[in-house]
């Protein structure tokens, strides 16, 4: 019964090690600068539940972004240039169509870097995340 117990404890430590070893970690990824003082605003309530290019629905409550250039599916890290603040997001749409801005974030991305949290848009750092 001893060696049973001890092959469970093994098999779900070995399970949780995985799962920590497979998840995404930014000090064990390259950041590579893509741009400096891009300016960044965040999409309208409007879009939510709407389809994006990519051809997810969106939602501004998670961490997303709308890029012209970058595949979908990569990996960002914006960081206000003013309060030294980031946030890690994924590319999931295409935009913005504003050719003074660079980046769209959701609003939960964006108000989490915000000095302002009623500000429209925001001076950033782009990085992207490789392996």
């Amino acid at each position: 019964m001893k060696k049973i117990a001890l092959f469970i404890i093994l098999i779900l430590s070995a399970f949780s090690f995985a799962q920590k070893k497979s998840a995404p970690n930014e000090k064990t990824e390259k950041l590579t600068l893509y741009k400096t003082h891009a300016h960044a605003s965040y999409y309208n309530d409007k879009f939510n539940g709407k389809r994006t290019a990519s051809g997810r629905k969106f939602n501004n409550s998670k961490f997303t972004a709308a890029h012209k250039k970058f595949p979908f599916g990569t990996k960002l890290k914006i960081t206000n240039e003013k309060n030294n603040k980031s946030v890690i997001v994924e590319v999931i749409d295409r935009g913005p169509y504003s050719k003074r801005r660079e980046i769209d974030l959701t609003k939960k991305a964006f108000i989490k870097i915000a000095s302002n949290k009623g500000s429209g848009s925001l001076k950033v750092k782009i990085e992207v995340l490789t392996n």
